[in-house]
């Protein structure tokens, strides 16, 4: 009876047990664990798409994709510098400053981090920041002849010219048709009062690349010595680019008030009556 007994309960209990296992197995629910491989790979196409539509032109969307984007892999200093970027693009520079910190804790030895902060700063007037960041990142990136012109510029702004001309020149020497830095010398000669030096790097700005600023900045340099070459220049700088007719945006542009001072008095030349006038309407129609 006993035996019996222990074979009754033993089976009992076996088919309890599968009875069991059987009813509840059906409920567990699954759940797909990804691996950190899978997630760096997500955050990673998902920060390729948010930089694709900064790219665009689309800051916003880009601006949320880039915070989707830190928030599954915050170790990733890439994904720091694209949602820093979409930050500037949407004026966020606060926002931005602590992102590209961000990213300099995990690697320190990136220098876009450090040109990043340095036009940040400098939209936001501190022009001492922006000069010690931008030193940062030249010494990472010692032939990054943007960054020497962007350091010269800085120079400019400060008064600094033969600073400026020499960060200028050593950023020519890194690529010697770099029109940009050759004009800019042209500006900081001329405030130094070396018109001659002026008048050879604006012509040699003009050779490489026939742009407005040099044709302008050549026109005031000869106005006394040479003003019907001073009113054909001008004629030909305002055609290709009327916003240089006015003030302040030259003064965007880094002009000395030298510079300035003998700009407007060949506008007002009579000779460029109409070209001044015409220029003025392009830019109230463009606005």
């Amino acid at each position: 009876m006993k035996n019996l007994l222990r074979k009754i309960l033993c089976i009992s209990f076996f088919n309890f047990y599968f009875f069991h296992v059987e009813k509840v197995q059906p409920i567990v629910p699954y759940y797909y664990l990804p691996t950190l491989k899978n997630l760096q790979n997500q955050s990673s196409y998902i920060g390729k798409n948010a930089y694709q539509l900064l790219y665009l032109g689309q800051y916003e969307d880009s601006l949320n994709l880039a915070k989707l984007a830190v928030k599954i892999n915050a170790k990733d200093e890439k994904l720091w510098l694209i949602l820093a970027e979409a930050q500037i693009a949407t004026k966020k520079y606060n926002n931005a400053l602590n992102s590209l910190n961000k990213a300099e804790q995990i690697n320190s030895n990136i220098s876009e981090i450090y040109f990043a902060k340095s036009n940040i700063y400098l939209k936001i007037s501190q022009q001492k920041k922006a000069k010690s960041s931008l030193k940062k990142g030249i010494k990472i990136e010692p032939n990054n002849y943007k960054a020497i012109f962007q350091l010269g510029n800085i120079s400019l702004m400060e008064k600094n010219y033969l600073e400026a001309i020499k960060l200028f020149d050593k950023s020519i020497k890194i690529k010697p048709d770099f029109w940009q830095a050759i004009n800019n010398q042209g500006l900081a000669y001329f405030e130094r009062d070396d018109i001659n030096q002026s008048i050879k790097f604006f012509k040699n700005a003009i050779s490489i690349q026939e742009n407005a600023e040099p044709l302008l900045g050549l026109a005031s340099c000869v106005r006394i010595n040479d003003t019907k070459l001073a009113i054909e220049l001008a004629k030909k700088a305002l055609a290709k680019d009327p916003k240089y007719v006015n003030y302040d945006y030259r003064k965007e542009q880094l002009w000395g008030e030298k510079l300035q001072a003998s700009t407007e008095i060949l506008l007002q030349n009579e000779q460029l009556k109409k070209d001044v006038i015409l220029a003025k309407s392009k830019i109230i129609e463009s606005s």
